[in-house]
């Protein structure tokens, strides 16, 4: 009989923990058809569990959690059901993984907590799919009494653990032929998909091993992050540790179009990580990248990585998808293509492509109108006609940005490009407080969001915060060197850096802001303000003189005070174009 409810009791238990490989995946695929299958097993599950002595103690969604009382019940229970899990032939076939572990565990109501549970919970993370896997604890009890052949796997490191756990899996007819090989490559999901393998420990070193699991675990739960993303669970990509694989075969084997691999190699003092993004069906590299750092804080080395790659990522799975979805038939493409060819025409900058990409994202919109990304990338678009005045009002066209950036944040607060656009529209109001907790909540929601470091930065030279503003856009630039927006990084990272009066190192970016894009009146203000700074006044005439070609009011120092006012920069630009001889009115 389980304790009072709220008292708590410790006690030795033997602990079994086991959940659902790929059932994220499954359920992404055919809910009703998954839950039914669970259904299914967790009855045969449930009654073998009882047969052996068991108690059911925590469940949830497909994780099952039960105490026996001695190791030799619960593995032999655990043996049984994948036995019988490896015959049944249910509409769904469902392959489960074992963890079992013999520890102090604390009882309260039905519940069990404690570290007892947490070790038998990242035991079963170890186990391959239909597999058990068992501490050293459950391995001392069970190892004369059962016939079973195990695998010393070893110390392993695991998260949340401060100490490694040695494990062993048990050997022998456990384990069902792979869902890949028994029905054929899964088919792929609607939106892009990602495996992220385990990296692979270079240095001959055991002790090295975990940090190439870090590395794996960590890209994996910053790609999560991305909800447009498919991302294959660690448990899944972690089966095929250790082994030499056909990133091809992995793909089928697990319902991806993308894989992404790497390597680790620690020398002395130092570290090297190696990682490549593969397009699995011809094997082609989209992209590669090698990162050599000192290796002085081991965490702050793997955080730095990990959010290097997650943002070197993100904008070539854009393209590519761009590109794949560019050749289908336009009956053809649903609303996340839709939504990926905006992303890819915006990212150019240009207006015909700015343009284009709002009437795909309002198509998208008029197919699925609750689709928040499709909201929060239109309200880039418009933001951006409205700031190259392309739209016949900018105030007008901000206020319409904002509104679709506070449409998608209505349908998903977690939307990342939303939470920037309504900070970058609040900040262009001159509410510097609310725009700089957006977009602290969406670099939250996603920290390697080069763009949103960007405008950032933007909102806090804005408030006068120079100096802050300065690291961040030179964050975006370091994070993602070779984005589509990079032209854009580098007007606003010379923006930041000509409001903290550090006119030499800005006049670079500025410059070449202007090549890029010599048809976008609002970056020449910044650069003609930076040749008066610096006392160059003869380069400013031809440059104002084209300035004032384009389709924009013409460039006079009132003017910039006037639309600069309710920022902290105002100042510093109009002073600059005094100095360069621009007309006060």
């Amino acid at each position: 009989m389980p304790p009072p409810q709220g008292k708590v009791e410790r006690r030795l238990a033997a602990i079994f923990a086991a959940d659902v490989a790929g059932y994220s995946r499954m359920m992404e695929q055919d809910e009703v058809r998954t839950l039914r299958s669970l259904t299914a097993h967790r009855a045969i599950m449930d009654g073998l569990i009882t047969e052996h002595s068991g108690r059911i103690a925590n469940t949830a969604g497909d994780s099952v959690l039960a105490e026996f009382p001695s190791a030799v019940d619960a593995v032999r229970c655990a043996v049984e059901v994948q036995k019988q899990f490896a015959s049944v032939s249910s509409g769904l076939s469902m392959h489960f993984r074992i963890g079992v572990h013999v520890g102090d565990v604390m009882a309260r109501g039905g519940d069990l907590l404690g570290d007892g549970i947490n070790v038998a919970a990242r035991l079963q993370g170890l186990a391959n799919p239909g597999g058990i896997c068992v501490s050293e604890a459950a391995y001392g009890y069970i190892r004369k009494v059962l016939p079973l052949d195990f695998t010393d796997l070893g110390p392993q490191s695991v998260k949340n653990l401060h100490e490694p756990i040695r494990a062993y899996t048990i050997k022998g007819p456990l384990q069902p032929t792979r869902m890949a090989e028994q029905s054929g490559p899964i088919p792929l999901p609607d939106k892009p998909s990602i495996a992220v393998l385990p990296f692979t420990n270079m240095s001959g070193n055991p002790e090295q091993e975990y940090f190439a699991d870090g590395m794996t675990e960590d890209i994996i739960t910053g790609l999560s992050h991305l909800k447009w993303l498919f991302v294959i669970a660690r448990n899944s990509t972690f089966a095929y540790k250790g082994k030499a694989v056909d990133v091809r075969q992995v793909a089928q084997g697990l319902g991806v179009r993308y894989v992404l691999e790497g390597s680790v190699r620690v020398s002395g003092s130092r570290i090297r990580i190696s990682s490549q993004l593969i397009e699995a069906a011809s094997g082609r590299h989209i992209w590669a990248e090698r990162y050599d750092r000192q290796l002085d804080d081991v965490f702050a080395v793997q955080d730095e990585i990990t959010t290097s790659v997650l943002a070197a990522i993100e904008p070539h799975l854009y393209a590519e998808e761009g590109a794949r979805i560019a050749s289908q038939p336009p009956d053809h493409i649903g609303t996340w293509g839709l939504v990926v060819r905006a992303i890819g025409l915006i990212s150019k900058l240009e207006r015909q492509e700015s343009d284009d990409a709002r009437s795909l994202l309002e198509r998208a919109i008029a197919i699925e109108p609750t689709y928040a990304k499709a909201h929060a990338i239109l309200s880039w678009a418009v933001w951006w006609a409205a700031y190259n005045y392309w739209l016949p009002d900018e105030q007008d066209g901000v206020a319409e940005a904002q509104r679709h950036a506070e449409r998608a944040l209505a349908l998903d607060a977690s939307e990342p490009w939303a939470r920037m656009m309504l900070g970058l529209c609040v900040s262009t109001d001159g509410q510097h407080e609310r725009a700089l907790l957006e977009l602290e909540a969406a670099l939250g929601i996603n920290p390697s969001f080069a763009l949103a470091h960007t405008i950032y930065g933007w909102a806090l030279a804005r408030i006068g915060r120079f100096d802050d503003a300065v690291v961040e856009t030179q964050t975006a630039l370091r994070l993602s060197p070779a984005d589509t927006f990079l032209s854009f990084y580098e007007f606003v990272h010379g923006f930041t850096l000509l409001a903290a009066r550090r006119f030499e190192d800005a006049l670079p970016y500025v410059r070449r802001a202007i090549v890029a894009f010599p048809h976008f009146p609002s970056h020449y203000a910044l650069l003609i303000s930076c040749y008066g700074h610096l006392g160059l006044r003869d380069q400013t005439k031809m440059l104002l003189a084209h300035r004032n070609s384009l389709p924009a009011p013409p460039l006079t120092v009132s003017l910039v005070r006037s639309q600069l006012k309710k920022y902290a920069t105002g100042a510093i630009i109009a002073e600059g174009l005094s100095k360069a001889g621009v007309p006060e009115s």
